[in-house]
């Protein structure tokens, strides 16, 4: 075998094994909720209005995904569906559940960003005080515009609990409706 052959060999396994180490590990999602008869409306709509509303809501939509009706939900994203009814390995779900850090949603704190992400500045006030760069504390305090600023009148991100991924994985499961 000649030098490039053995070269491309090489790199067709890298390149596979790194699609491979890309799959999520699916064992690692939380059961599926026992609940039966779940509906978007009911019982998913109000999980994403606390968590994902910010955004992926009426006033916000990144990647052009919208959490915020049942329609929205099954049409997708710029990247296609995010539910596939009946199947665990719905993005969306894999996404809630965090078991890919480039697709976690919410997203996952940068390294130097955040609480104890050590982006503290020398000198004056730490970056993230009210009314200095780096914050999303408006100027005269952070009681002023509560819930407003980025993602409009909707708490901040927060990632759903074990039993509400469960919840959506069921929801999923039996097909989404």
């Amino acid at each position: 075998m000649n030098y490039i052959s053995k070269l491309l060999l090489t790199a067709s396994a890298i390149a596979g094994s790194t699609i491979y180490a890309a799959e999520p590990d699916l064992s690692k999602l939380p059961p599926a909720s026992t609940q039966k008869g779940i509906t978007y409306a009911k019982e998913i709509r109000p999980l994403f209005e606390k968590s994902c509303f910010r955004c992926h809501g009426p006033e916000k939509q990144k990647g052009e995904l919208r959490l915020d009706s049942l329609e929205a939900v099954l049409k997708g994203s710029e990247d296609g569906k995010v539910v596939i009814p009946g199947s665990n390995k719905s993005p969306l779900l894999i996404s809630v559940a965090q078991l890919n850090p480039k697709t976690a949603m919410p997203p996952k704190p940068r390294e130097g960003r955040g609480p104890g992400g050590g982006g503290e500045r020398r000198g004056g006030p730490p970056s993230g005080a009210p009314g200095q760069p780096g914050t999303n504390a408006p100027a005269g305090g952070l009681g002023q515009r509560q819930g407003r600023g980025p993602g409009g009148n909707f708490p901040p991100a927060t990632p759903l609990t074990p039993e509400q991924v469960g919840l959506v994985r069921a929801w999923i499961e039996q097909g989404a409706k």
